[in-house]
């Protein structure tokens, strides 16, 4: 493709966020892999795939799973397993947010309906700790209040 193809992914992925895309390319640059992954693709294929793979490949992306080569997949979870674990929040049409290990305990309590001070005597922390956290999650997930974030949860 002339010009920059995860640019172009990237802009489908915002202005038609439903669509599905893989890349098909001759890169198996890590960086290049991974900026596609970031840029919504749903699939990263070589250029060298039997043509006889190809509609199947094709097919499990629209059943819902991913499409890559076995040794690129074996460098995803490297790179996983590389970030120290910490957890992501995937929300569709959105970008992956990072949430501290803290913000994830607070969130889930958030989620069983817990008061800032109940949340604050389960964690052992003072309410304005946890008033920290939740405004923290909130303006991670780019909401204004405690029921906005739940509602995005709800969803998924």
């Amino acid at each position: 493709m002339p010009g920059n193809g995860i640019a172009a992914a990237a802009e489908i992925r915002s202005r038609l966020p439903d669509t599905t895309i893989v890349m098909l390319t001759v890169s198996d640059d890590d960086a290049d892999l991974f900026a596609a992954l970031r840029a919504g693709a749903s699939g990263y294929l070589l250029k060298d795939i039997d043509p006889a793979r190809l509609p199947h490949a094709l097919q499990g992306v629209l059943d819902g799973e991913a499409a890559m080569p076995r040794t690129l997949v074996a460098r995803v979870l490297e790179e996983f397993r590389s970030r120290g674990g910490r957890p992501r929040v995937f929300l569709p049409g959105r970008r992956p947010i990072e949430l501290t290990p803290r913000e994830w305990e607070v969130l889930e309590l958030m989620r069983e309906g817990l008061s800032t001070a109940e949340i604050a005597a389960r964690l052992f922390v003072e309410p304005g700790t946890v008033r920290s956290h939740v405004t923290a999650i909130l303006h991670k997930l780019h909401v204004t209040n405690r029921k906005s974030a739940l509602q995005l949860f709800d969803k998924r």
